[in-house]
This record gives C-alpha cells, structure tokens and sequence, in this order.
C-alpha cells in the first residue's frame, strides 16, 4: 500500500514508529505536513497539492496525526483525499466531533456512557447552580479548548471556582466545569482502542501535588489490567465517536468506570513503553484488514 501520514512532527515518536511499522511490513509510507497543503476544490477533479505543485495522488491509505491547533486546515486537507476515495483510519468528521469537548460528552450521555456530571454555561448568573450540580466544590474547570492539560483548573473552594470561572467568562472563553471525582486520586487510565478492542491500556499517576495526570504534564505511566466494564466502555466511547483509532481516558469511581475524553490522535510513546506492545504495529495491521471492507461511510453519529 501506499500510505501518507498527516503529520507536522515528522521526527516525533507516534510518526516514526508508525513508519517503522509500514516499511518493515513492506509498504511505502509518506510524512505530509497538512499545513503545506492546498486543495482545488471541483467537482469532477478533486485534488491536493503539496509545497510548490507536487500533485498528492495515489495514496491508498492516510492516517490522520493532527494536533489541536490545526484541527480545521488539517481535517480540510483529509476530507479532500476523502473526496477522492482515500481510505481514512480516521476520518474527518469523527475527529472534528471528537475534538469538540463538548459536543463530545453530549453524544457520550445520549448513549449512556458514564462520565463526570459536567456543565455548560454561558451566564454569570448560573455559577451557583452550577457548584451545586456539579456537587462541589472542588471542582474541575475546562476550557472547551484545551488539551494535554492546558487549560484545565482544579478550584477547591467555593470563592475560587467564581473567581476562576469569572475570569474565564470575561476573557470571552467556552469552559466546563466537571464533578471532580476524588476517589480517582489523581489518576486516570488510557485504554488504547483499535478497531473494536483495546490494544493496550496504562495507568497515568498526576506528579507530586499534581491533579492532572497527562505525561506532557509530568505524569508517570505503569501497565495496568481492566476490567470488563472498563474495556466496553472505551470500546463503546471511541464507535459513539466514529474513531477507528482512540485514546479513551477513564477514572475510576465509586459508581462504575467514567469517561473523560475520546482522543482522536492518541500518542504512541507512553502506552508503548508502559506495556511494552507495539502499537504501531497493531495500527498498519488493521488498515490492511479495515481499508479492504471499509464502505467510505463515517462511523457513528452526530
């Protein structure tokens, strides 16, 4: 096959061992920085073009590595070789839903997925309802988009979640304000999904008085074995979101497993190394299988 990587770090490890794992099964793989694409958008000759005139054509495959800030122009350029009849592992539209925190956690609740009471408010008028429904505080406070941690506030205190939460809204920003779930003690897990199972799954562990659990935030990583439940619901979270390939982050509470966030381009680094499974691998080996009974429809809905 001929396979492309939409990706603007070529020499990251989630890119390189992704090509590692296309070549040494004997296909040719291509890196593409999505932002030096440009599109002739006709009806009958769709194309993508690539610096100064490189036509990008005969790809059978691309996997899609964007990164939050070029979530538009990169999902643009992958829906244009979708146009064209281009398998995507992940196509365009489940990553611009998955990407929308909070349209997201809509589609999660209509399907019953567990997740942390969440709430969504434009009025400063609301922020005491809001404490309460959210049975706090401490509560968590979510800018709509952030990612890898950014942007995301644990307030412990009644005056510090209006304080914060009135900052947000004077700055003009969407935010979340999410049920802190405190048994979960600082950690989540990452259920790797590929297909329809769960490739590989680790333990994040926030830094010392750290809430957050992201490794980009000074996290640690260990294997760890789920259970059942835990394994469907990262299984039903990334099909609601139509992703082939997702990084599905679950705390454990008292009350079953609660989903917080369906990554769309989960990285390959800490999973593999905290497991010691190739998970790239385990991604070409589904595209070979996926792209021959794929029907170009997108997965899930919404």
């Amino acid at each position: 096959m001929k396979i492309a990587i939409l990706s603007r770090e070529p020499h990251n490890y989630s890119t390189t061992h992704l090509v590692s794992a296309a070549e040494a099964r004997e296909h040719e793989i291509h890196v593409i920085n999505p932002m030096y694409c440009y599109m002739n958008i006709t009806s009958h000759r769709p194309q993508v073009f690539y610096r100064g005139g490189e036509k990008l054509e005969g790809f059978d495959a691309i996997i899609p590595r964007l990164g939050v800030s070029t979530t538009f122009y990169g999902a643009s350029v992958l829906r244009q070789f979708e146009v064209q009849g281009v398998y995507s592992l992940n196509e365009s539209v489940a990553i611009m839903r998955s990407r929308d925190k909070l349209r997201s956690l809509q589609l999660l609740a209509r399907k019953g997925i567990g997740m942390p009471v969440t709430t969504f408010a434009h009025s400063p008028d609301a922020i005491d309802h809001i404490l309460e429904m959210v049975k706090g505080p401490p509560v968590i406070i979510k800018l709509i988009e952030g990612t890898q941690g950014l942007g995301v506030v644990l307030a412990e205190t009644k005056l510090a979640a209006k304080s914060v939460i009135e900052a947000f809204q004077g700055l003009k920003v969407n935010i979340l304000v999410q049920e802190f779930i405190k048994e979960a003690e600082g950690t989540d897990i990452r259920c790797f999904v590929v297909g329809d199972k769960v490739v590989a799954s680790m333990l994040r562990k926030g830094g010392e008085g750290e809430f957050r659990s992201n490794v980009h935030r000074g996290g640690s990583t260990s294997n760890i074995k789920i259970t059942p439940e835990e394994r469907s619901t990262a299984v039903r979270a990334a099909r609601i979101m139509g992703l082939n390939v997702a990084g599905v982050d679950i705390l454990r509470s008292d009350h079953g497993p609660l989903v917080m966030e369906v990554n769309s381009s989960p990285g390959l680094e800490g999973i593999e190394k905290a497991t010691g499974k190739n998970i790239a691998d385990r991604i070409i080996q589904f595209i070979e299988k996926d792209l021959h009974k794929n029907t170009g429809k997108t997965r899930g809905k919404g």
